[in-house]
């Protein structure tokens, strides 16, 4: 599904996450294996590492805005993977009527350092569409780097209906927004064991990932990381 604004098209997909415990994770895990291809670029365990830093409002507007499901909403985060933060993206994740889209652009680990320190001026000279807006909402919204979220993924996509399933563990967060670049001090987790899954799709679920998703006990509705990782502010 798209949406047509005034300087682009933008491409909306359904988005399920649901709390699973361990003993969930392992089934699920092993039948998920069996059914579709993996991620790519994931490393010889099948998983890879993403960190990503969200800002927020001095009035936490974008985790208020989650909280009270709010139709319409946005957020923006710096987000690498791996080891090696070469090179970064930043990202526009935004809902409208229960539906997600996404919007990025290419960042170096020098231009992060720098959004890090408080210096803005290099996105106004970007030209990309993107990063203008998030210099105008940094200086007029008072976006700030807010909160470190890093965890483990396993992705599994099947074609019909573009779905990605992925599973997300070992979720953890640090004292500051700037131990970005330190991923071994992210000592805090939100999540005791508990893995988050998620499934994204088109315009139609098929019926195999429905059945091959499915948990006894699963909790669905709302599980945003970010939320979790602010909880020890």
């Amino acid at each position: 599904m798209t949406t047509t604004g005034t300087t682009e098209s933008i491409r909306l997909r359904h988005e399920l996450k649901h709390q699973i415990s361990p003993q969930e994770d392992l089934v699920l895990a092993g039948r998920l294996r069996k059914l579709f291809r993996r991620d790519a670029h994931a490393g010889a365990d099948g998983t890879y590492r993403i960190t990503s830093l969200y800002f927020d409002t001095p009035y936490d507007a974008a985790l208020r805005e989650k909280l009270d499901g709010v139709d319409r909403r946005e957020k923006f985060r710096l987000r690498y993977y791996g080891d090696d933060p070469a090179w970064l993206k930043l990202e526009k994740k935004y809902k409208i009527n229960g539906l997600c889209g996404k919007r990025s652009a290419r960042l170096s680990r020098a231009e992060a350092e720098a959004l890090l320190s408080g210096e803005h001026g290099f996105l106004l000279e970007s030209g990309d569409p993107l990063l203008l807006e998030f210099y105008s909402k940094l200086r007029g919204n008072g976006l700030a780097p807010r909160t470190v979220v890093c965890y483990d993924r396993e992705a599994f996509a099947y074609a019909p209906g573009n779905v990605r399933v992925t599973l997300d563990r070992n979720i953890r967060t640090g004292r500051s927004a700037l131990e970005f670049f330190q991923p071994e001090r992210f000592a805090l987790r939100p999540l005791d064991g508990s893995t988050v899954l998620e499934v994204k799709y088109d315009a139609f679920l098929p019926e195999l990932v429905r059945l091959a998703v499915q948990t006894p006990n699963r909790r669905a509705g709302a599980c945003s990381k970010y939320a979790l990782c602010r909880r020890f502010d």
